[in-house]
């Protein structure tokens, strides 16, 4: 007699089925360019969360689907629609809530993408197309794996579900926090996975146990009151641009480490990784060298960095023999685990007004800090998705750190003290999320789905009080 299959081995079988139907559907989000930055079409905005409601809904697993928004504090403004779907538990089991967003970044300069950012399209193996692993993958992964779990085990699923898929992630949150407020008895959970991370490499499963803060910030930089011509006064008058160039110069040391006193680094071991992948990941060329001093992955994972990833001056097209009066400069600074950002946010100031070369009038704008994280490994939730990432991707997971941040999840871990968070993601190296030619690698995104496929089975085994 050929024995009956067991519950995980319906999950794998659920789980591979639905594939193709979950890649389909991920070209239709991707189709949506749902980008919620100012200036951008919010109804774009609104059009996929209509598209991922309706997705929820088809599982029919919710007795509450909804989309909604929560106020900006301290403006008249809301935030843009998420989806929020509730399913209670049963028989004593736990509850997890499923995070994502639906949101996308820009597509920048539209001639450096191989093919349409809004059009999905396969090649070699992967997904290309805005959002197709940042973090449209994220929602169908959840989805899919939700779908394969009901397929197995029917009406003898007792887990508690919620799913949360914002749509503000990449224009900073800014509703987040009352959300949380506002939605506090819907979200409560006893495990919270945020998929919005990484992955070792396309084969090689991980879990994100630390992530950088990050403090950006508006600077105004004014040495005149009014533009002079550059021939009549230059090499008396100091101009903004010269200004700017010496200040933020004083932010690096000659190994291009950050140079600002108050600025702290975590001491933690890194695993092996070379200058040589960190030029194949990153898209160093030969002859550039890294920055930085320490490992490799210390530099990125544990210590602070600093990036002008912005700069409103007079343009080469429009150049003129003129002194500049005020250059504006957008900064990011990304602070180690453990610093508190708006801590790193006063230590970088100080340092640019100590400084300001010629008395140049310094102005600080926008400023918006999120703090870092880091997860207590030593969690039974953690035990229970290190088991379930090894099942999926049949490759033990690593614990990593991710230099960039997501700082929402303190205010998850503020909100909801008791639960435990798992950051993971569909991503690889080479997914380029935020850039030009953003993909998905296809066979990750099918391991990742049977992993959280297995992960919920496993959940949905247990009672909420662990035996």
């Amino acid at each position: 007699m050929t024995p009956e299959p067991s519950r995980q081995d319906a999950v794998r079988q659920a789980a591979a089925s639905g594939i193709p139907v979950a890649l389909a559907d991920l070209g239709d989000l991707v189709r949506i360019p749902s980008i919620a930055f100012p200036g951008f079409d919010p109804a774009e905005v609104r059009r996929s969360a209509e598209a991922v409601a309706a997705l929820v809904t088809e599982t029919g697993l919710f007795e509450e689907v909804r989309i909604t928004d929560a106020a900006i504090p301290g403006t008249d403004e809301r935030g843009m629609p998420a989806v929020l779907a509730t399913r209670p538990a049963r028989n004593g089991r736990p509850t997890i809530l499923l995070y994502a967003h639906h949101d996308v970044q820009p597509v920048g300069d539209e001639s450096l993408w191989e093919s349409p950012p809004f059009e999905p399209t396969v090649r070699d193996g992967r997904l290309y197309g805005r959002g197709a692993a940042d973090d449209k993958a994220g929602i169908m992964a959840h989805i899919a794996a939700l779908r394969a779990v009901k397929e197995a085990l029917g009406a003898d699923l007792d887990l508690g579900v919620v799913l949360f898929f914002e749509g503000e992630e990449e224009a900073g949150s800014r509703s987040f926090a009352q959300f949380l407020a506002d939605n506090a008895d819907a979200l409560r959970s006893d495990v919270i996975v945020v998929a919005d991370s990484g992955n070792w490499d396309a084969t090689t499963p991980a879990l994100t146990v630390s992530l950088r803060g990050n403090a950006r910030f508006t600077l105004k930089v004014r040495t005149l009151e009014h533009a002079s011509h550059s021939g009549m006064f230059g090499g008396a008058v100091p101009d903004a641009m010269m200004a700017t160039i010496r200040l933020l110069s004083t932010l690096w040391d000659d190994d291009g480490a950050v140079a600002v006193d108050g600025l702290l680094s975590r001491d933690a071991d890194t695993p092996a990784y070379t200058e040589e992948t960190l030029r194949d990941e990153a898209g160093l060329p030969e002859g550039v060298s890294p920055v930085g001093t320490g490992t490799i992955l210390s530099r990125i994972w544990n210590k602070p960095s600093i990036t002008v990833t912005g700069i409103d001056a007079p343009s080469v097209v429009n150049a003129s023999n003129t002194l500049s009066p005020e250059i504006t400069v957008v900064i990011s600074t990304r602070v180690a685990p453990g610093q508190e950002a708006r801590e790193a946010f006063d230590a970088v100031a100080a340092h640019l007004r100590a400084h300001a070369p010629f008395g140049a009038e310094l102005e600080f704008l926008d400023v918006d800090c999120g703090n870092g994280f880091l997860v207590d490994t030593s969690g039974w939730a953690v035990a229970a998705a290190r088991d379930a990432l090894a099942a999926g991707y049949g490759v033990d997971p690593v614990d990593i750190g991710v230099g960039g941040s997501i700082p929402f999840i303190a205010d998850l871990v503020r909100e909801f003290p008791a639960a435990e968070i798992l950051v993971t993601g569909v991503e690889d190296p080479h997914s380029r999320a935020h850039s030009p030619n953003e993909s998905l690698h296809l066979d990750t995104f099918r391991r990742a789905v049977l992993a959280e496929a297995l992960l919920l089975e496993s959940l949905d085994a247990r009672t909420a009080d662990g035996a």
